[in-house]
C-alpha cells in the first residue's frame, strides 16, 4: 500500500512559502517591483493583488501592455534568455508576491511534474491571451475591445463567480490598454452603464448581459467604420 506519510507536492503551497531561492515580498500601492532595464534573474508569482506592466519607448512614450493578478506569473522573460527587464511592473494595490530565482525555478520545473504542469498551463493561457489581444486590436471596434477588457478584468470565464474590478482602474488606463482616447472610454462606459451592462458603486461591477451582448454581437455594441 502507498505510504500516506509521504508528502504530496502542492505547487500553490510551494509558491506560498519561503524556501531556497524563494522569498515572499509585500508591495504597497504604487511601489515598483522592477524597472525596465533592470537585471532579469528572478520570476514572480502573485498571491494577492494586481500588478501593472508598462513599456516605455525610446521616445519616452508609455504603454500599458498588461495587468496581472492572483495566480499569475510575471517576469518570466528571464527564463527565455532575457538578461534585462523589457517592462516596468508596479503594484496597483497592496500585493503579496513570491519571488523565485531563475536557478530555483529551473530546479522546481525539472524536479516537480505538477509544478511544471502549472507553469506550462500559465504559459499556454498567456499565449492564447496574446493572440486574442492581437485579433481584438485588428478586427474589433474600440467599444468591443473595452467590453472584452472589462470582462477579462472581472474574471469572466474563470473558476468562481465574476468579481468586481478592484482596484478601480482609471479611464486613462483602460484607454491605453485598448488603444483609444479617454473621452471614448468615458462615452462607452456611460453607455454600458445606461444599458445595464455595468454598474458603479465605488468599484466597477460587470454584469453577464455585457458578455451576452458580445457573444451574440447585439446591435447595442456595433463595429466602428
Amino acid at each position: 500500500m502507498p505510504d500516506k506519510s509521504i508528502d504530496i507536492f502542492d505547487p500553490k503551497e510551494f509558491l506560498a512559502k519561503v524556501g531556497e531561492g524563494k522569498a515572499i515580498l509585500e508591495f504597497r500601492k504604487g511601489e515598483i517591483v522592477f524597472m525596465q532595464g533592470d537585471a532579469a534573474d528572478t520570476i514572480f508569482y502573485i498571491q494577492k493583488g494586481r500588478v501593472k506592466v508598462v513599456v516605455v519607448s525610446e521616445q519616452g512614450k508609455e504603454a500599458i501592455v498588461g495587468i496581472v493578478g492572483p495566480g499569475q506569473f510575471f517576469g518570466e522573460g528571464c527564463m527565455n534568455g532575457h538578461s534585462l527587464r523589457i517592462a516596468t511592473t508596479t503594484a496597483m494595490e497592496e500585493c503579496l508576491i513570491t519571488s523565485i530565482t531563475k536557478a530555483s525555478m529551473l530546479a522546481a520545473l525539472h524536479k516537480e511534474p505538477k509544478f511544471s504542469e502549472l507553469f506550462i498551463a500559465y504559459l499556454l493561457t498567456r499565449n492564447s491571451r496574446i493572440e486574442e489581444d492581437l485579433i481584438d486590436q485588428l478586427f474589433n471596434s474600440s467599444e468591443k475591445r473595452l467590453a472584452r477588457l472589462l470582462l477579462l478584468l472581472a474574471n469572466f470565464g474563470k473558476e468562481g463567480s465574476p468579481q468586481p474590478i478592484t482596484p478601480n482602474i482609471s479611464q486613462e488606463t483602460l484607454a491605453e490598454m485598448i488603444g483609444t482616447t479617454r473621452s471614448r472610454v468615458s462615452f462607452f462606459m456611460n453607455k454600458f452603464r445606461k444599458l445595464g451592462f455595468i454598474s458603479y458603486n465605488g468599484k466597477i461591477e460587470v454584469n453577464s448581459s455585457l458578455l451576452t451582448a458580445i457573444l451574440y454581437d447585439k446591435p447595442e455594441i456595433k463595429r466602428e467604420l
